[in-house]
């Protein structure tokens, strides 16, 4: 049987983490979390976050797979080297892809990083964009908003939207920021109306990508693909996505996420999550 890619988010906007590693390797097969009864992770405690993405990992470890990405930046803010002790196959998350990227984009800075609270309050952007460039200048903005408005369905041309993006981005307007991470996999769902708040001279940093490139760049090196690359009539290889809430909505709003069908969709309550001792939280 094929070993999937698992990947894990609070909500859906993992959904634009599986959409670019579907086009980047798309015969692999791919087994989703979302913790729909639990969203958003980033107003959580960390301690809070850590339990429940140890949860979604064992849930995904049932399905044997080859690595799990950690397709939240609160998640990878907080927990992923709890994680990546814990777990017996690679974790990955999705913070160093975006920085990478932002700094390539514009070495030079100032950087901004929009993000949820948790991971504005982590400061794991900060810290990785020191880390690779410390004279770069990194001005942060914690948008809490932002999630909630992207699960109830906003588009981006809403004036709700517009009016609360005027008010969380005006901080990095005024700094003159040459780029902005979108520091949580909802963001991009927004990138227009961002875009339109900030102008088009600032270009917005979408990790999804670069974390489809660093996930097949690593399970090549470890002999784990089924396919490099599909070539033409090759399968595409299958899904499934697993909720801890609301199944007919995930599939309804997971389609804008993906481009796709969300199907098939299958319901883990959060007291089937929680009934294993968590090894994690245990450790901490």
């Amino acid at each position: 049987m094929q070993r999937p890619i698992g990947i894990f988010d609070s909500g859906l906007g993992g959904l634009t983490v599986v959409r670019a590693i579907r086009r980047r390797l798309p015969a692999e097969a791919i087994v989703y979390f979302g913790d729909t009864a639990r969203v958003p992770y980033g107003i959580k405690s960390p301690r809070t976050v850590t339990r429940f993405a140890a949860e979604a990992c064992r849930l995904l470890a049932r399905h044997d797979p080859m690595c799990i990405v950690a397709a939240c930046n609160t998640a990878s803010a907080t927990a992923l080297p709890a994680l990546a002790e814990r777990m017996d196959v690679p974790v990955l998350g999705v913070i160093e892809p975006g920085v990478a990227q932002a700094l390539a984009t514009c070495p030079a800075g100032p950087i901004g990083v929009i993000a949820t609270e948790a991971t504005v309050a982590s400061g794991a952007y900060r810290r990785a964009i020191e880390r690779q460039a410390p004279e770069v200048r990194v001005i942060e903005r914690a948008c809490p908003l932002l999630v909630p408005i992207v699960e109830e369905g906003r588009s981006p041309d809403d004036p709700i939207v517009r009016a609360v993006l005027e008010e969380y981005l005006a901080p990095l307007a005024d700094a003159g920021v040459a780029a902005v991470v979108l520091g949580c996999t909802h963001y991009p769902l927004l990138k227009p109306a961002i875009a339109a708040v900030l102008g088009p001279d600032v270009p917005l940093v979408d990790s999804a990508e670069a974390v489809a490139d660093g996930v097949a760049a690593r399970l090549g090196a470890d002999g784990c693909l089924a396919h490099t690359d599909a070539g033409a009539g090759e399968a595409v290889g299958p899904w499934q996505f697993f909720v801890s809430d609301n199944p007919d909505r995930f599939r309804e709003v997971g389609g804008r996420f993906l481009g796709a069908p969300a199907e098939p969709v299958t319901l883990v309550p959060t007291e089937t999550l929680s009934a294993t001792p968590d090894p994690v939280e245990e450790a901490t």
